[in-house]
């Protein structure tokens, strides 16, 4: 698909907007379940906690003593990540209790981190061992029967092990939602691939109507686009309405002012003197115009109208025998390049007349070599508008680039010792452009002129 292509603008939009949802949706998703494994894992700590303030009660001296284990056997594993501890006040002489995970070392947090609790006075901040190892922990004061002063009670379990379950989780988020996302990207493609199809029908109907093998546009088409097609129709009709009553104009016309004309010219000839001389000659160039202007209004009306094909190769080859005929003192030679089943969207004798011209001029001014090349061009568009290039090449003496563009002007010769009225490549510059084409010049790889001719191509 081109990048200018609506096709192309539908998946892209809908892919940018679905990759922001699941992009989003995944980061909710990671955030949701981390933060209830979170609370999960403090309500784990809050239990051993819990446990810890039933079991803890004061020794003979003061001191916190621990009238039962804990069952969770990993607050006896040295080192284990899993702690707890309970601290008397700050200023006390009277020894603390711990886990015998801990060994010899105690966690001491930050009292900026214990300055927030929940409603049941429990403070939740992060801290970290002597091995590195991330904790989660929880911290509450309380007073134990039978003394004045507030104990600290701090539960900490490894945090690192839950970050192993969060990063086990996001792996399979992102591949779920990699799949999704896969499977959407699939669906918005078929789904604009579908839903644009009326629209690739339309085109090329369009196209068949271009070509000449359709003359309006066939069947049933999806209410949004229904109305365009009808009003498609119309204009088309319209066209074709309009050409015919210009045909007949043109051809209404044509007898309206070749009758006084003749009548003028006639009056002329039996007459003497220059007053009848002029007149003759005058309405001679009246009727040439008409005549001209006339044949020119023609074309335009068929070239505009439906239905004109022409096969290249039989007319190109026609027209070289007859050329090498014509010019058969200089012994050229013609050579033919025609890509298979060639057609020209038009009339065979507007293509006759506007080939037969560009080789008449070649043959003028070649010395022994001309050479005609036709092939098919087709631009990208969106339903792709075909091109027949006719390129004729001599190895005569060329045309510098600054007078080509006079050689294209109506009436204008550039060696009069040439036969020839000059208005050989204007008529093909006039035709062409009837039918959207155009004529260029350059330097021929024989040496001499390049001509290239396009013109509508029929598929």
């Amino acid at each position: 698909m081109r990048v200018e292509s609506l096709g192309l603008r539908l998946i892209l939009s809908s892919a940018a907007i679905s990759i922001v949802l699941l992009a989003a949706a995944g980061l909710l998703l990671a955030g949701v379940f981390q933060s209830a494994l979170e609370r999960n894992f403090d309500a784990r700590l809050r239990a051993v906690l819990d446990g810890l303030l039933a079991n803890v009660e004061l020794g003979p001296r003061g001191a916190p003593v621990l009238g039962q284990q804990l069952a969770d056997t990993r607050f006896s594993l040295p080192l284990s990540g899993w702690y707890w501890q309970v601290t008397p006040p700050a200023g006390s002489e009277l020894g603390d209790l711990a886990s015998g995970s801990l060994l010899e070392q105690r966690l001491k947090p930050d009292k900026a981190l214990l300055e927030e609790r929940d409603g049941g006075g429990v403070a939740g901040l992060y801290l970290t061992d002597d091995e590195g190892v991330q904790l989660r922990a929880i911290q509450q004061s309380f007073r134990l029967p039978g003394s004045e002063q507030e104990y600290s009670f701090l539960v900490a379990g490894n945090f690192d092990e839950l970050k192993g379950e969060i990063g086990s989780f996001l792996q399979t988020l992102i591949s779920v939602l990699g799949l999704l996302g896969t499977g959407l990207l699939a669906a918005i493609f078929l789904q604009v691939r579908y839903g644009l199809r009326p629209l690739q029908r339309m085109g090329q109907n369009l196209a068949l109507i271009r070509e000449g093998k359709a003359d309006r546009l066939e069947g049933e088409f999806v209410s949004e686009i229904q109305p365009v097609a009808d009003e498609l129709n119309l204009l088309i009709k319209s066209n074709s309405e309009i050409i015919n009553r210009a045909r007949t104009q043109v051809g209404n016309l044509a007898h309206a002012l070749k009758t006084p004309l003749s009548v003028l010219n006639n009056e002329a000839r039996t007459s003497e003197g220059p007053l009848a001389a002029k007149v003759s000659e005058q309405t001679r160039i009246m009727r040439d115009q008409v005549d001209y202007y006339l044949e020119r209004a023609r074309r335009a009306a068929k070239a505009h109208g439906l239905g004109a094909v022409s096969e290249v190769q039989p007319v190109i080859d026609g027209l070289a025998r007859t050329l090498q005929r014509i010019y058969w003192e200089k012994s050229l030679k013609f050579e033919v390049q025609c890509d298979s089943g060639l057609k020209f969207r038009g009339e065979r004798q507007d293509l006759e007349e506007m080939t037969g011209n560009l080789l008449d001029n070649a043959s003028k001014w070649a010395k022994k070599h001309i050479r005609i090349q036709a092939r098919h061009v087709t631009e990208i568009t969106f339903i792709g508008r075909s091109w027949l290039v006719i390129t004729v090449e001599d190895d005569g003496p060329g045309l510098p680039p600054e007078k080509r563009a006079d050689a294209l002007k109506r009436g204008h010769r550039l060696d009069e010792s040439k036969p020839g009225s000059g208005l050989g490549l204007s008529i093909v510059t006039d035709m062409a452009a009837m039918y959207h084409g155009s004529v260029s010049l350059g330097d021929a790889k024989l040496g001499g002129l390049m001509i290239q001719l396009k013109l509508p191509a029929a598929v």
